[in-house]
């Protein structure tokens, strides 16, 4: 079982990497289930941490990203660089907004206040501008709960991912280790700012246009995402037995662990977000991409997390906010609603990898065929 891929040139895969990715996803969508029997309260949310996996994404994409580009500007162009991550992006970010217009009524509730009083002509705007990846003004917000991308809640990490790959191209990729370290070093200092002093106690947010939620993403983005490059650059490779198992327990782990400190200790679940940031994801991925997949299960396993786990993570939310509405709607526990919580999640797995193989996989590799002037595997 191959990777999915449109490029001949691919780089070999960090399978175990790929599989992890798979389990970072589904614990999003795990924990995007549960956050509404929380009523709001943090502190009792299962998964109680599943919003750190989109730093633990940011991370991981440094590293891929120096892995896979790294040596290949002296060949490659800006501009080829650029169609390269469209290509692979791209097309499910629109399937991602066209699901969310095809179910938006269908979450209208009190969670959502202004679904009811949309206008399909409104609802049709903020997709095509979704389609452009190009937050939308809170003005413009058609749900109530002024998101950048309210028919698709997840894009926002799409819109920093392209504000990364842009930094990368233009200034990162040109950076000594030297300097690349010392504005790793700052980034941390920052994010552990941002997290013990947070009014939260976390650092939740990033969905936003507004100046303060602006804040809180880019300074999300800016460590992960340089740290993953700066391990690329500067790792050498281990030798692990075991590794996706101990490096998956360990993002599991992470992910679910408990609100650490509670109300009277805010700044005691920033230290630990920041930590689990700064130290220990590195370190999850050290292990992963040092480890190597013994039998073909394992290597069916991975692969199979790794090809699904960006469908999943883009395509999961639309339904989530028709789930949220009906448990709101009809004020389910979370007994009552736990089995249809599960239920949704093996269906996006499900609709995850049918719109891999039937829509995504064809429409890339004719993109590449066409605008890379390549063959496609």
């Amino acid at each position: 079982m191959k990777p999915s891929s449109a490029f001949v040139d691919s780089k070999k895969h960090f399978k175990i990497l790929d599989g992890l990715r798979g389990v970072a996803a589904i614990m999003v969508v795990l924990f995007h289930i549960l956050e509404v029997y929380a009523g709001g309260d943090h502190t009792k949310q299962w998964i109680n941490h599943g919003y750190l996996a989109v730093d633990f994404f940011f991370v991981l994409s440094g590293f891929v990203m120096a892995h896979a580009y790294d040596d290949r500007w002296d060949k490659m162009s800006i501009k080829d660089f650029f169609k390269r991550r469209l290509i692979r992006l791209h097309p499910l970010i629109v399937l991602g907004m066209v699901i969310g217009a095809l179910c938006f009524y269908f979450g209208a509730s009190e969670m959502f206040p202004k679904i009811a009083d949309t206008s399909f002509w409104k609802l049709i705007l903020v997709m095509i501008i979704g389609f452009t990846l190009i937050p939308i003004p809170i003005s413009m917000d058609i749900r109530g709960w002024n998101e950048m991308h309210p028919l698709n809640g997840p894009a926002w990490s799409l819109f920093l991912e392209y504000v990364a790959n842009i930094l990368h191209a233009v200034i990162l990729r040109k950076l000594s280790n030297t300097i690349l370290a010392i504005l790793v070093f700052i980034a941390a200092i920052a994010l552990i700012q941002l997290a013990v002093f947070s009014p939260n106690g976390d650092i939740i947010g990033g969905w936003s246009v507004e100046i303060e939620q602006l804040r809180i993403g880019f300074t999300r983005l800016m460590y992960p995402y340089m740290a993953g490059m700066l391990l690329r650059r500067s790792m050498r490779f281990g030798n692990f037995n075991n590794s996706f198992f101990w490096s998956s327990l360990l993002l599991i782990i992470v992910l679910s662990f408990p609100r650490v400190g509670g109300y009277d200790h805010l700044w005691a679940n920033g230290l630990y977000d920041s930590l689990s940031v700064i130290l220990v994801f590195p370190i999850i991925i050290y292990v992963g991409a040092s480890g190597t997949l013994k039998g073909k299960f394992a290597d069916k396993v991975c692969t199979f997390l790794g090809d699904v786990s960006y469908p999943i993570y883009i395509i999961h939310f639309p339904f989530i906010y028709i789930y949220y509405a009906w448990i709101s709607n009809n004020g389910l526990s979370m007994h009552q609603g736990l089995s249809v919580g599960l239920g949704l999640l093996v269906l996006s797995i499900i609709l995850s990898y049918v719109a891999l193989k039937f829509y995504d996989e064809p429409i890339r590799k004719w993109l590449a065929n066409k605008f890379l002037n390549q063959k496609s595997e």
